[in-house]
């Protein structure tokens, strides 16, 4: 596996399938030597803060492979850093993933903790109103990463996955649990006994909270 692109953006207003939107979804690669933080990585910025960023959510990664994927689909070649993420990688595909597992890049760790659920903002930046639907249903989330070790990464550098001790909550099973509001307390449960991003494990917790009453 290896690091194939570092990707930042800063929040600006965007004219996006039409629509003004502030947002940071628009990334540049970065050449050289990137700090990765408690928060991110540098340079990189976060518009909507209720629904993005923070320790649990602070950087997004996306596969080559999955990209392949979707370049078949939509019949047009998707650079990196195209749906935002700020690592690129190769060597997986984003369904393998599970939330525990992690990922070293030199002295960088960083933790699955939740899959990507799709936006109106990035159905703007792809162009096509049907997207949250398609991308939803793709099976090819990407994932969100807490930071476990701060340092730097560049692109080329070698990465490397240690899969969970307990891999119970893939990736994919979050997805289909935040579309399904009739999900059952064990499924919820199961999810909870993961370490789960702080947005997705409050939405389980209320949930959950639901089916008791």
């Amino acid at each position: 596996m290896r690091l194939v692109s570092v990707n930042v953006g800063r929040p600006g207003r965007k004219l996006l399938s039409g629509r003004e939107l502030d947002t940071a979804i628009l990334k540049d690669q970065v050449e050289g030597p990137v700090a990765v933080g408690p928060l991110g990585v540098a340079g990189d910025q976060v518009a909507d803060r209720e629904n993005h960023g923070g320790p649990d959510q602070a950087v997004y990664l996306y596969t080559v492979e999955d990209y392949a994927w979707w370049a078949k689909e939509l019949g047009r070649r998707l650079d990196p850093g195209t749906f935002g993420e700020n690592l690129t990688v190769s060597g997986l595909e984003s369904a393998e993933l599970a939330v525990g597992d992690r990922f070293r890049i030199g002295e960088v760790e960083l933790e699955v903790t939740a899959p990507r659920i799709p936006c109106g903002t990035f159905a703007a930046r792809m162009g096509d109103a049907g997207w949250v639907k398609r991308f939803a249903r793709a099976g090819r989330p990407g994932a969100y990463l807490r930071v476990l070790a701060t340092g730097t990464v560049a692109a080329g550098d070698e990465v490397s996955l240690e899969p969970a001790a307990d891999r119970s909550v893939p990736l994919l099973d979050l997805v289909r649990l935040f579309y399904d509001r009739k999900a059952s307390a064990t499924d919820l449960e199961r999810a909870l006994g993961a370490r789960v991003a702080e947005r997705a494990r409050a939405d389980l917790e209320r949930r959950l909270a639901q089916t008791a009453t």
